[in-house]
């Protein structure tokens, strides 16, 4: 059985090798040769979201120098990851990058199993973990910054004094930051506009996130109540409660990545994203890796905090007056630099 599941990962592989993305195994091991491999959740490099940012930075060392040689395998089911690992630890890649939390325990496990390889783990919240692996880091953000910076735009673009959030479950300590974030910038940037945030908690952690018909009921209902922008965010919920909005004739801010293009039906519409700038933190973290192998530098153990910042705003720039737009430069900078608190936290266990 054990041989049956290495089939999707090795015919994955066997795709690399044809498309010529896969190195000889021997070359990663040579000490003037830096390997990288990419292992996607489910979606694929492309998909205009996590895997694809992850992409998007590790090309971006490669075209700086830092990298020798850079492949990726797509994860076509979640059973697939520890697999898809092992054949960049198997041939002795020096950085191994896995996204998404669904892969958080898979990333630690592997490791582990190979403690001469970095790993990179985006959005895998690793610090609550004891007799963690040195070499292992995981690439966070603060997501009470998100809603904070969402909030503030929606009650500075707001004609109607309401806006709203749909979030999935506050369970999910993500979702409670992203929920009282919103709620946090929209006071700090008008006082008298109404923003109210919605959470999916009363179902399970398996369905929170993968919900459209909850979102876009949730929308409905924002809209029909006043709500003239609205902020989705948590898996398919979130962006379908953004699809709706933007069917009902509200505008929508997206969150975590430029959903401009991963919801082009939305984009007429929508305002702008929040994003998790996952491609600098990446191209930084295999700068940090490179040098930490030469001695140079020390690897982040635990937890690497990237930083947050907004989209461009596409079709609508020029809706938005210069003066909202220096606005939203100035709290993003002043969030990044600590002049600026959210004043959102999760309560201590």
């Amino acid at each position: 059985m054990k041989n049956l599941r290495l089939i999707p990962a090795l015919l994955i592989a066997l795709l690399l090798i044809t498309s010529g993305c896969l190195p000889k195994p021997a070359d990663c091991k040579q000490p003037n040769v830096f390997c990288v491999g990419l292992v996607t959740d489910v979606g694929g490099h492309n998909d205009h979201a996590y895997n694809q940012a992850a992409w998007d930075g590790l090309q971006q060392a490669k075209r700086d120098g830092l990298i020798t040689w850079l492949a990726s395998i797509d994860s076509m089911d979640a059973r697939d990851y520890d697999e898809n690992m092992r054949v960049f630890g198997d041939a002795g890649y020096d950085v191994i990058v896995t996204v998404g939390s669904a892969m958080a325990d898979a990333t630690r496990a592997e490791a582990a199993a190979y403690p001469s390889t970095y790993f990179i783990g985006v959005d895998q919240d690793q610090s609550a973990n004891q007799n963690f692996s040195p070499t292992l880091t995981g690439l966070v953000f603060s997501e009470d910054q998100i809603g904070f910076l969402a909030g503030a735009f929606a009650a500075l673009m707001s004609k109607s004094g309401q806006v709203g959030a749909i979030c999935a479950s506050d369970a999910v300590p993500a979702m409670k930051l992203y929920g009282d974030g919103f709620v946090a910038g929209a006071t700090n940037e008008g006082p008298d506009v109404k923003a109210t945030v919605v959470y999916h908690n009363e179902v399970g952690l398996d369905k929170t996130f993968n919900d459209p018909d909850w979102g876009a009921a949730q929308a409905n209902a924002l809209v029909d109540a006043g709500a003239d922008i609205i902020f989705g965010v948590g898996g398919e919920t979130g962006s379908n409660a953004i699809v709706t909005a933007v069917s009902r004739g509200a505008y929508a801010i997206g969150a975590d990545t430029d959903q401009y293009y991963s919801l082009p039906v939305a984009a007429p519409r929508l305002y702008v994203s929040i994003l998790k700038m996952i491609a600098p933190a990446i191209t930084d973290l295999i700068k940090t890796a490179r040098e930490a192998q030469a001695g140079n530098s020390v690897f982040p153990t635990g937890n690497f905090r990237g930083q947050v910042g907004l989209s461009p705003y596409h079709d609508l720039d020029a809706t938005i007056p210069a003066e909202i737009k220096a606005r939203m430069n100035e709290l993003n900078q002043g969030l990044l630099t600590g002049q600026i608190q959210t004043g959102v936290s999760l309560p201590t266990p």
